[in-house]
């Protein structure tokens, strides 16, 4: 399916895809997805006079063929939500979306209270037992998923309680990022004698002239300034709402929660940070020095950050030929990666036009093993535009490699789902840089791929010490906006350097983060994915056969294993102190690059 945009547009991009969603549901009408609503609902309840009370007393086989009814369960309902936030997602100014939404979350809720009972039984069961259990094959299969579940032993809650924060989820954190989405979704900003989405305006911020990007940065800010009061009620809400379950859990530290989820130890993400904080004089700093020469400045204004530089290609890429780049790209690595991901383009499972009321940014929804992912973008004809395609499509292929782990075994961490789409594009940026040997242009590319790295790594940890000084302020009261504003200020002059000018206009750009909203303390993944994908490429440089082969089955092992595992056959540790440092060096290694071609 495509869409036909405009013509001038059309003549540059080429038809954009859209996806259909009728893999998932016909349509929300259909008799499928309203048989579906039932099903999961009777199922539920059915599940639970069936188990409830008894799930100590089952043996191996008869534990391993309740999982199995409840895998089923949960894949049905995910489902039904997935099809309800692609939707969603393509348009949130439709009001029968939200309305979609709603219905399908609230039928979750009601669904997740009968099947609370499960977990909490699962894991009153002991150690000894459980170990004994797994001698019956088809229980073996789900040791992971178990072993996943119990690491939240300590943190459960009694079964009146868990279903108390059940319950009040969808009129509580999922009501207020609703409103966030849809808030964002309507702002329209002023540019030149048009009403832009947040989505065009942050595209004029990437413009070659200075006075586009000035317009677009100010009128962003002015646009946010007029919802700031909501804003900051939304994120004083939500980091409330944290502290209240983070306090009656026990969880010692806002991101401990975040940590456990993506099983990886508190010392590990602590030393991620420092070594990026630590890092930021000779990347960030050094890096956008530099770039103010190039620019011929001697300071830069905020909205340079990501200018094109002087030299660059200005062209817009068509989308045909972002596909044959990137897909090209995944070829020369592996057959297979590619293979896979060009069924994303022969299908309809990309929506890339920009469009009114369609969310920003971009992202790969894994939907359901049964079926398969969808890729949202809004795809402008930039090279950034290039490198978020192969990105998430890294997310999609990865996201099929491991669909036959199954529904409750196929999601993998945060931590290491960042490491395919970032390997995604490295793996494009690498192919695009041999092809190269104009010095100006290969300066272009180096120094873009160092902004998208300094973008995924400094920006990214920068963003991790905001959440954490927000939450930690935001335990002694409620934050007044400009009191965030000052926390957001000092992460961003800390991060990025002495080079740049932040005026007032810039204090509100918190604002517009989804990952605070959505998934507090996500941000650090991405640095986490970006460090372990240089050390990864560094040792597939080296390697001599076999390193593609070893890559594939790391991401086919879906949730089934934990980093220390999947790094292992690899000669890495995230563990290792050092092991950060050595991804650090790569960017440093690309700013050498630079400055000794700014010399030779």
């Amino acid at each position: 399916m495509t869409q036909q945009v405009s013509k001038p547009q059309k003549d540059t991009l080429g038809a954009l895809p859209t996806w259909d969603l009728s893999d998932l549901y016909p349509s929300a009408d259909s008799e499928a997805y309203r048989a579906d609503c039932e099903a999961v609902d009777q199922d539920a309840k059915t599940f639970r006079r069936d188990y409830a009370g008894r799930l100590a007393k089952l043996d191996g086989k008869e534990l391993a063929e309740a999982i199995a009814r409840y895998e089923a369960i949960e894949e049905r309902l995910v489902r039904l939500s997935s099809f309800a936030q692609l939707t969603y997602s393509a348009d949130m100014s439709a009001p029968e979306n939200g309305r979609l939404l709603q219905s399908v979350q609230e039928l979750g809720t009601e669904v997740n209270a009968e099947l609370l009972f499960f977990a909490l039984e699962l894991n009153d069961i002991s150690e000894e037992r459980l170990e004994s259990l797994y001698a019956e094959p088809s229980l073996a299969r789900y040791r992971p998923w178990l072993r996943d579940l119990r690491a939240f032993r300590p943190y459960q809650l009694s079964e009146d309680l868990e279903r108390l924060f059940n319950d009040k989820q969808v009129t509580g954190r999922a009501a207020w990022t609703r409103l966030f989405d849809e808030t964002m979704a309507a702002l329209r900003f002023s540019f030149d004698g048009e009403m832009l989405s947040s989505a065009e305006i942050l595209h004029k911020m990437t413009d070659p002239a200075e006075s586009v990007r000035k317009e677009a940065a100010l009128s962003f800010s002015n646009g946010l300034q007029e919802r700031l009061p909501s804003f900051a009620l939304i994120t004083n809400t939500l980091a409330r709402d944290k502290a209240t379950e983070d306090t009656w859990r026990g969880f010692a530290r806002p991101v401990s929660s975040r940590n456990l989820a993506n099983f990886v130890e508190d010392e590990v993400v602590d030393a991620l940070v420092e070594a990026v904080t630590e890092a930021y004089p000779r990347l960030a700093h050094r890096y956008y020095q530099r770039k103010a020469q190039w620019l011929g400045k001697e300071r830069m204004p905020y909205w340079d950050r990501n200018a094109p530089l002087p030299e660059a290609d200005d062209r817009v890429i068509p989308w045909e030929e972002a596909r044959e780049t990137v897909l090209s790209a995944y070829g020369g690595f592996s057959s297979n990666l590619a293979d896979i991901g060009k069924r994303f383009f022969d299908n309809a499972w990309i929506h890339a036009p920009v469009a009114p009321g369609k969310a920003p940014g971009a992202f790969a929804h894994p939907t359901v093993p049964s079926a398969h992912p969808y890729l949202l973008l809004n795809y402008q004809g930039r090279p950034r535009d290039v490198t978020t395609l192969a990105h998430e499509l890294g997310h999609g292929v990865h996201q099929v490699l491991a669909g036959p782990q199954g529904h409750l075994m196929a999601s993998t961490p945060l931590t290491l789902a960042e490491t395919a789409s970032v390997f995604g594009e490295m793996l494009t940026f690498q192919a695009l840089l041999k092809q190269t040997q104009d010095a100006t242009q290969r300066k272009v590319m180096l120094a873009t791929k160092v902004e998208d790295m300094l973008n995924t790594v400094v920006r990214q940890i920068a963003f991790h010490r905001f959440e954490t000084e927000l939450h930690k302020r935001r335990a002694e009261g409620e934050l007044l906006p400009d009191e965030i504003a000052e926390i957001w200020m000092a992460t961003q002059r800390e991060s990025l350097g002495p080079v740049f000018d932040f005026d007032d206009s810039y204090r509100v750009y918190w604002a517009y983060i989804p990952h605070f909203i959505h998934v507090p303390f996500y941000v650090y993944a991405y640095a986490f994915g970006d460090c372990l994908v240089n050390s990864l490429y560094a040792v597939y440089q080296d390697a001599d056969t076999g390193f593609a082969e070893k890559y594939m089955e790391m991401l086919s092992a879906g949730g089934t294993r934990r980093h220390k595992e999947l790094l292992a056959p690899f000669g890495l540790d995230a563990s290792d102190p050092a092991f950060w440092n050595k991804g650090l060096a790569v960017i440093d290694g690309l700013i050498d690059e630079l400055e000794a071609l700014d010399t030779a």
